[in-house]
């Protein structure tokens, strides 16, 4: 796996040598739940917009929620300022480093602790994103796609399978997720292209058995309050405000939809609501 990644790894600027540790958290904050080629240029664009975090801290929070454009989940680009703020207060404008300190940050889960302690400070940890879930599940259980929800068998094997050496480790957590992302991914394998297909992928082996039925699930998102969001926040990132009536021009069948979704941003802290109309906070 380390040799095949060495050879068929992206050229994604996050890897290149001397980036900083807080140039890779805020990868990997971009790219939960997002392809990698809708953060590209948002994610080099934000870097030399605000390339430290007392950068980000002091920044405007209406100019973040607009840089963070159409990246989607835009309460991320909150927390993100947030776990910025809390850098620069508590560790000196400097990502701390374990795992422990990182998850005390705003916004920062054990998917992204790990990440970090791996991808920026080069330590042992276990990283375990939805590719590294598929992968190991097919290679070592054979099972077509991992559990809906990750479980503790699943740290458990995770853990078992991370190299000890600390520099292996940090190899081994960027080859299996980059597998899982280019050859072994959810719907069109290309298993006739994977390093493990003849060393022992299980999966494989058994002849690709079929995933249970309701193992997949797709999310809907048209005619959702997610897409209603997404539309509002489109409205305020150009005009910085709007009128809340004028709004309900986004969905005139369902103005109720828009109504409770405009609400919701404000709780979320995503919009301000002044009098009759809404702004960026």
């Amino acid at each position: 796996m380390i040799t095949w990644f060495a050879q068929q790894g992206r050229d994604l600027p996050w890897r290149h040598e001397g980036v900083s540790a807080w140039a890779i958290l805020v990868s990997e904050v971009m790219l939960q739940q997002t392809p990698v080629v809708r953060v590209l240029p948002r994610w080099r664009e934000w870097m030399q917009q605000w390339p430290t975090p007392a950068d980000l801290a002091a920044a405007p929070t209406a100019e973040v929620l607009r840089r963070w454009d159409r990246l989607g989940y835009p309460r991320r680009a909150l927390r993100l300022q947030e776990c910025a703020r809390e850098i620069v207060r508590v560790h000196g404008g400097a990502v701390p480093r374990g795992v422990e300190a990182l998850r005390s940050l705003p916004g920062i889960g054990e998917y992204t602790a790990a990440a970090v302690t791996a991808f920026a400070h080069h330590d042992r940890a276990v990283v375990v994103d939805t590719n590294i879930r598929r992968v190991l599940a097919r290679s070592v259980q054979g099972d077509a796609l991992p559990a809906p929800s990750y479980s503790s068998s699943e740290r458990s094997l995770a853990t078992r399978s991370l190299p000890a050496q600390r520099e292996r480790s940090v190899a081994w957590n960027q080859a299996v997720m980059e597998l899982g992302a280019l050859v072994c991914t959810a719907r069109s394998p290309q298993c006739m292209q994977c390093p493990l297909a003849e060393a022992g992928c299980a999966w494989f082996a058994a002849g690709r058995p079929a995933a249970p039925e309701g193992t997949r699930r797709r999310q809907a998102f048209e005619g959702t309050d997610r897409q209603m969001r997404g539309k509002i926040m489109a409205v305020l990132r150009q005009e910085g405000e709007a009128v809340i009536e004028a709004l309900l021009v986004l969905d005139p069948d369902d103005p109720s939809r828009v109504e409770r979704c405009t609400a919701s941003l404000v709780v979320d802290g995503l919009a301000v609501r002044e009098a009759d109309r809404l702004r960026l906070p």
